[in-house]
């Protein structure tokens, strides 16, 4: 079994640093996941998916607690991801996520794989419809698994102002994809 984030944070910080390398292909995938639906585009988010998992091997001493990696990490990815967005050629108005597709935890039949390509398509395209503000709650909430407070705090917002976007973020996504189902 992999060691968690956590547990290699730990070890990390407990000075055994051939914990780095596992740790940056451990959190790799999820970074580049939060980058590509944020930026955009695929040339922007492999780009700040790298500025993150330098700043994350180049800063890990200031990480205090263990238990905080995910939010530490996705600070930084976001604040990559708004200064990328600001120097970028490709920031369109409406951005545009691509189309990187879970895998599957086993291999269902070729059926059941159309059909989970398909919602997540589907579930991705509605992501990209809504304004930004909502899609960070949504993702780090939702996809990411942050409690409430530690998406309020990486967003710097209030847990109440958290709460209302991830109720209404979710409002919309509902409605973004019952328009899309019956169009």
């Amino acid at each position: 079994m992999r060691p968690t984030e956590v547990e290699l944070t730990q070890r990390l910080l407990a000075g055994d640093e051939t914990a780095l390398a596992p740790l940056l292909e451990t959190i790799q995938r999820k970074v580049f996941q939060y980058t590509w639906l944020m930026c955009g585009q695929r040339e922007d988010a492999e780009e700040v998916a790298q500025d993150t998992l330098l700043k994350v091997s180049q800063n890990w001493r200031q990480l205090q607690d263990p238990q905080r990696i995910k939010p530490w990490m996705f600070s930084i990815a976001r604040n990559c991801c708004l200064m990328k967005r600001r120097k970028s050629v490709f920031a369109p108005a409406a951005e545009i996520p691509a189309e990187d597709l879970p895998l599957p935890a086993a291999d269902p039949d070729p059926e059941t794989q159309l059909l989970q390509q398909e919602i997540t398509a589907e579930l991705e395209a509605a992501l990209r419809l809504l304004p930004d503000t909502y899609r960070a709650v949504l993702l780090l909430r939702d996809r990411e698994e942050m409690s409430t407070s530690e998406t309020a705090e990486l967003l710097g917002l209030s847990e109440d102002a958290t709460k209302q976007r991830l109720h209404r973020g979710r409002a919309m996504l509902r409605r973004h994809l019952v328009a899309r189902q019956t169009n």
